[in-house]
């Protein structure tokens, strides 16, 4: 007899097998719980005052297990990247920060003559190395390497509202294949990224020009960058035996 095999874990569902994991277990009673119990990641117990609560089974451990290896790879894809991306900027002659807690003024909808402060913390913050201001061109790359992080971003529209209030150029940068150029507001630049054979490093494709406004950073932004420190200089690979010479 073939047993088939147990399906992976959708994200919801690895999400409430880790609250499950980390609470008392009290059930919810909800459709997803159904879900649960139904593969067999579930089970319930009952006390002897009769209240009943849910614990992971050993299948469930499984497949809590299966969605943190899902999600470790996923992260370092997305570092991986990033580290792509902040390498070609400096190496285009860009000033970079990676991971930047950044504060964006925006009018409130209820009255727009009034500011209302969001925080956004861009993936990769670059300035060009120039001591003009006019000409610092401050640009947001934002960084995703799958479709449902990207979606998620893309339906909180004040995020976006930030990056751009933060610089003069928008970029989102896309694992190729987790969306199209047309997908993407037009207020934002569009590069995929293509993986290399062997996972080697990555192949940049323009998908769309970002639009360029004239902007400079506000003071708080300034001060940010005063605090931090920027992404030290890629080594040239040209240059990387001299030291042994």
């Amino acid at each position: 007899m073939n047993i088939p095999a147990a399906p992976r874990p959708s994200t919801l569902q690895i999400r409430r097998l880790r609250q499950l994991w980390r609470s008392a277990g009290w059930p919810c009673q909800d459709m997803l719980e159904v879900e649960l119990l139904a593969l067999g990641w579930l089970e319930r117990q009952r006390d002897p005052q009769g209240r009943e609560t849910l614990r992971l089974s050993d299948r469930g451990i499984e497949a809590l297990h299966i969605g943190l290896q899902k999600n470790r790879a996923a992260r370092h894809r997305h570092e991986d990247l990033v580290a792509r991306m902040a390498t070609e900027l400096q190496r285009a002659g860009r000033v970079v920060w990676r991971g930047l807690a950044l504060r964006a003024g925006l009018p409130r909808e209820d009255d727009p003559a009034r500011m209302r402060w969001v925080h956004a913390m861009p993936d990769v913050y670059s300035v060009r190395n120039t001591t003009v201001e006019d000409y610092l061109e401050p640009a947001v790359h934002e960084i995703k390497v799958s479709r449902a992080d990207l979606l998620s971003e893309l339906r909180r529209p004040a995020k976006a509202q930030a990056y751009l209030a933060l610089s003069g150029q928008c970029w989102y940068v896309l694992r190729a294949g987790i969306a199209t150029v047309e997908e993407i507001p037009p207020a934002f630049g569009v590069l995929f990224a293509h993986e290399l054979a062997g996972g080697v490093g990555f192949r940049f494709e323009l998908g769309r020009p970002a639009p360029r406004r004239a902007m400079r950073p506000d003071f708080g932004t300034w001060m940010t960058l005063a605090k931090a420190t920027p992404e030290p200089a890629p080594l040239d690979e040209g240059q990387d035996s001299l030291g042994e010479a």
